[in-house]
């Protein structure tokens, strides 16, 4: 094939000073050998998305190497000196088990202590919240963590962290980048200022554990925490580091880890994908759990943000929890707990969840009259609500993609602190002749039966970034007016901050910041969200459905009822 021109003109930077020889060698081989390879790796820049920036690893602009993180670090460099003048500025750096990212990690720090900035450095491979832990608890300004979450073996990436411990927002990525993108490679200080680079372990790895049971347990009755039978898994990944030892100091004492997942390993070489929202990532652990009869299987994501929960239904049978129903069960408890505690006033308090998770998380909040905050999909922005409302005291807060936080101590989703929140939960039901899935059972039937479903449709490549495009592009313009029989009433476009009434036409602004989705709902009450993701070569779409019911004896019924009515919906948008 016909290498493009812009193709050719990148690629050829590729192949001289200041790349090295090894990148130049390997550019080169591309540009003889793989012309369909060379394409996506030049095609474009990599972007900041919804969790950061995330790429496979290679050679290329399109790519997560040396060059291109160095480029994002000496540009965040000269960034942090713009914002803090005359200040001694301090930055944390952490890094998961993936291939690379020790090393990656390191250059990172090298491009830091070369701009004359404060680098503390992680030891050894630690979850991702602890990182934003680390950033407030050492007075940072600044965090990074070198990690792909769940995504596939060949992919890494890199998330920046500001001085409050929550991720980058708008504006202040764009600013970034506009700084990022006026380097040539050639301006990239790789020369490390050993004196500027402190090693950091076991100070925070025990501070971080005190903070999560501060903020995760409660007062449960004497040996309930004892009598709680746990399977839980790292899948590979970092929260090896942090979970078993949080549940132990917390008096879980009866925890089964599953031998073969708990060795760190890039490769996940048990499970197709390292992600606890697939059900096949948590077979092992459920199959020990059936083994030793567990109560409760929990298990981890790479760099330990985000869980998977796998609890006993009511004839025993092992079933796991989607996001949505996790969510909804941990904020319910917190809820009322404080409550119970006395420590609940009303609009003081809130509780955060993303325009993509169940409506039911609204409810709860009416509830018990709290505040809830809804922002766009991402963590990012329940840490940024915690910030910009430093007079109301956050709870707690989820979204549907498995993630959970518990409290201000972190301000990223969190698998440790969320993790001892389930087994509080699962100790306390199991202690009063009740469980975490007949406690579900119980909120559906003062709420209403939700159920949601979500769709991921995988679109590698150039190619597939434009067959996502045209997707959104016919979404917006040609706007569904009838879905599954039922008309649409509203149509949400965050992408021009514009709501349209279908009916009356009528329009009204959404005052979100600015993102690439669409959100439908029908006259029953039903959401339909489409968004490509931040992150990965994927565009998903949300259902959510709801249906009133009286008791729990009701829950089987409304489940096939709005079973249909998503198979429905997906049919009528050929989205099978």
């Amino acid at each position: 094939m016909d290498i493009p021109k812009n193709i050719l003109e990148q690629s050829n930077k590729w192949i001289q000073d200041p790349f090295d020889a090894d990148t130049q060698n390997l550019v080169k081989e591309l540009l003889t050998s793989s012309p369909k390879e060379l394409e996506d790796a030049f095609y474009r820049n990599l972007e900041f998305g919804t969790g950061g920036m995330r790429g496979i690893m290679g050679v290329g602009t399109n790519r997560i190497n040396k060059y291109t993180l160095g480029k994002n670090t000496q540009g965040l460099s000269q960034y942090l000196k713009q914002s803090f003048p005359n200040e001694q500025i301090k930055v944390a750096i952490a890094y998961d088990c993936r291939h690379n990212s020790k090393s990656l990690a390191k250059v990172v720090a090298d491009v830091f202590s070369a701009n004359g900035i404060k680098v503390f450095l992680f030891e050894d491979l630690r979850p991702t919240p602890e990182l934003s832990f680390a950033v407030r608890y050492l007075n940072c300004h600044a965090g990074i963590v070198l990690t792909a979450s769940h995504n596939p073996p060949e992919y890494n990436g890199y998330k920046v962290y500001w001085q409050d411990g929550g991720q980058l927002v708008p504006p202040q990525d764009k600013e970034i980048i506009q700084v990022i993108d006026s380097l040539d490679y050639s301006d990239i200080l790789f020369d490390s200022n050993p004196g500027l680079i402190e090693y950091i372990g076991t100070e925070i790895d025990e501070a971080f554990a005190k903070s999560s049971i501060e903020n995760a347990t409660f007062n449960l009755p004497e040996g309930a925490r004892e009598n709680l039978k746990i399977v839980y898994t790292s899948l590979h990944g970092t929260s090896i580091k942090a979970i078993p030892n949080v549940l132990e100091k917390a008096g879980y004492t009866n925890v089964n880890i599953v031998a073969e997942q708990a060795e760190p390993n890039g490769d996940f070489p048990t499970v197709k994908s390292p992600n606890p929202e697939e059900p096949e990532a948590l077979q092992m652990a459920i199959d020990l759990a059936n083994e030793t009869n567990a109560d409760i299987v929990i298990g981890t994501d790479p760099d330990s943000d985000r869980l998977g929960i796998a609890v006993r239904d009511n004839e025993g049978k092992m079933i796991l929890l989607n996001g949505n129903q996790a969510m909804v069960v941990m904020t319910a408890f917190l809820l009322e707990q404080w409550k119970r505690d006395g420590k609940l006033e009303g609009k003081k308090h809130f509780i955060g969840s993303t325009i993509v998770s169940t409506p039911m998380i609204l409810a709860l909040a009416e509830a018990y009259e709290v505040d809830c905050k809804v922002g766009l999909t991402g963590f990012k922005w329940i840490a940024k609500f915690i910030k910009d409302f430093p007079e109301q005291k956050f709870i707690g807060g989820g979204e549907e993609s498995f993630g959970y936080m518990v409290g201000d101590a972190v301000r990223d989703k969190d698998a440790v602190a969320s993790t001892l929140l389930i087994c509080e939960i699962a100790a306390i039901a199991k202690a009063s002749g009740s469980s975490v899935y007949k406690e579900l059972q119980n909120l559906y039937a003062d709420f209403g039966y939700y159920k949601e479903h979500l769709i991921s449709l995988t679109k590698k490549g150039k190619d597939g970034a434009e067959e996502i495009a045209k997707m959104m592009t016919e979404l917006r313009n040609n706007p569904l007016k009838e879905i599954a029989g039922e008309r649409v009433v509203f149509v949400e476009d965050y992408q021009s901050s514009i709501a349209t009434n279908l009916f009356s036409n009528e329009t009204e602004p959404l005052f979100l910041p600015k993102s690439n989705v669409l959100i439908y709902y029908l006259e029953d009450g039903s959401k339909i969200c489409a968004r490509p993701s931040g992150t990965e070569p994927k565009i998903k779409f949300y259902f959510s459905t709801n249906t009133p019911i009286e008791n729990v004896e009701e829950i089987k019924d409304a489940d096939e009822y709005l079973t249909d009515k998503i198979q429905r919906i997906i049919n009528d948008m050929n989205l099978n």
